[in-house]
């Protein structure tokens, strides 16, 4: 528990730094679309997020990795050199939370509010706009949507805004009946 407190305190730390560097320099939304990529790769890369995590690779392993795929992806350079830090302060694994603190900073500034939609299968554009609507009227902000898909929710939505979940998918309303009928 006390780790995943100084974690988390570490993580905001540098993502209030980069955010910061960002700013002054005027790139806060380009710093903010590498930082998307690099979440993207470690989502799609179990290979991406052990190497980053794992204390079996050094820091220096760890930061030919980082700065091999920011010049891959042509990251901008602060961001380049952020993850070259990080990784020289021996801090890789906190970069989840880095990506997570700085989007936060960013819609702080910002005023807009990140919202993750959950389907079952892939929504239109249109299901999308209704979404982005409703939670437009609901927050007083505008949302910016990121859309995944989860079969295993077997249909309906979840929708996460912050810490606030709003669970309307049809396996967590079978898994509600279902424990309403054991305790019948």
């Amino acid at each position: 528990m006390a780790d995943d407190f100084k974690a988390n305190e570490v993580s905001e730390r540098y993502a209030r730094a980069l955010f910061e560097l960002a700013d002054e320099a005027g790139s806060i939304d380009k710093v903010r679309g590498d930082l998307k990529s690099l979440k993207a790769m470690l989502a799609d890369s179990a290979d991406l997020r052990r190497a980053v995590t794992s204390p079996v690779y050094s820091a220096e392993d760890k930061g030919k990795a980082l700065v091999a795929i920011a010049a891959k992806s042509k990251f901008d350079m602060l961001t380049a050199k952020f993850l070259g830090l990080l990784t020289q302060n021996d801090r890789a694994a906190a970069l989840p939370g880095v990506i997570a603190g700085y989007e936060a900073l960013w819609a702080k500034k910002t005023g807009v509010v990140g919202a993750e939609v959950v389907s079952a299968q892939p929504l239109s554009a249109a299901q999308l706009k209704t979404i982005k609507s409703a939670l437009r009227t609901a927050l007083g902000q505008d949302p910016e949507l990121e859309a995944r898909v989860d079969p295993s929710i077997l249909g309906g939505l979840k929708v996460k805004v912050g810490s606030k979940l709003f669970d309307a998918s049809l396996k967590t309303k079978l898994d509600t009946l279902k424990f309403a009928l054991k305790r019948a």
